[in-house]
């Protein structure tokens, strides 16, 4: 399948470009310091100063979000990093030696994914604080698994191809068959899943804003802006909406990614 003919990878695609735009913008310019405070000004409805109004201390929510978007793949590269390449790495070693090495990391992941994911973050935030690295790590953690299974599966379909015992039977060396020619042949799985993790990572993050134990004030990412603005939903509706959309988008942008990925590789 030519990617002008995959649809959902190209409306996926079109999403997180201009995310990631508004996100690179931000690193260099915003309409006003989102950090300033303007108490003549709260809670102001959208205008031409503010176009999408101003939050309970005045600040120009626009600039917020923008902001926020920086904490939002912030969140979602560092998590996937993490779970992609500890549960990879741990899927590849459990699922090519097999044995006891695999008994033991499989009994390890599914005792670790028995824990309530909300819980496991709560406890792990609680301990190490309120940080948005924190959040990002914590998450990236309760990603292992899923990067585990998925590559474990995946190996042990590989490793018994004929061009893998024949490479055996050529003297081609363990370490060397794991890199050159089982890692390319999962690799395309590993990105779907991350793009799947990434927008789950975020939806994650929102969540744990919402119960208070996100990032500190007054770094702003949009779950956190999200639950700054329950209070205020009969004042100033855009102040929850907005962030509301933007991760919604993000979430519908590499769900698509995900599946316009798997329908190229298929195809």
């Amino acid at each position: 399948m030519r990617i002008k003919d995959n649809t959902n990878l190209k409306i996926g695609l079109g999403i997180i470009g201009v995310l990631f735009i508004i996100m690179i913008i931000s690193l260099f310019w915003t309409p006003y310091n989102p950090y300033d405070i303007n108490e003549l000004n709260r809670l102001a409805p959208p205008s031409f100063t503010h176009p999408l109004g101003t939050d309970y201390l005045g600040r120009d929510l626009l600039s917020r979000m923008m902001i926020a978007s920086q904490s939002a793949f912030y969140v979602g590269i560092l998590s996937v990093a993490i779970g992609g390449t500890i549960g990879t790495s741990l899927g590849v070693i459990s699922g090519y030696f097999g044995g006891w090495i695999d008994e033991i990391l499989s009994k390890i992941t599914d005792a670790f994914m028995s824990i309530p994911s909300i819980l496991f973050l709560l406890v792990i935030i609680t301990v190490l604080g309120k940080d948005l690295q924190n959040t990002a790590i914590s998450i990236g953690i309760l990603n292992i698994p899923t990067f585990f299974r998925m590559s474990r599966g995946k190996v042990m379909e590989i490793k018994n191809l004929p061009y893998i015992t024949w490479a055996k039977i050529m003297g081609v060396k363990e370490f060397r068959i794991i890199f050159i020619h089982i890692l390319p042949n999962i690799f395309s799985t590993i990105i779907v899943i991350g793009a799947l993790a990434f927008s789950s990572a975020i939806l994650t993050e929102a969540s744990l804003s919402y119960l208070g134990m996100g990032v500190n004030p007054p770094q702003p990412t949009w779950g956190e802006i999200i639950y700054r603005a329950q209070e205020f939903l009969s004042v100033n509706p855009y102040y929850a909406i907005v962030p509301g959309i933007l991760i919604s988008l993000v979430a519908i942008g590499f769900n698509l990614l995900g599946e316009g990925i798997k329908e190229y590789i298929r195809r």
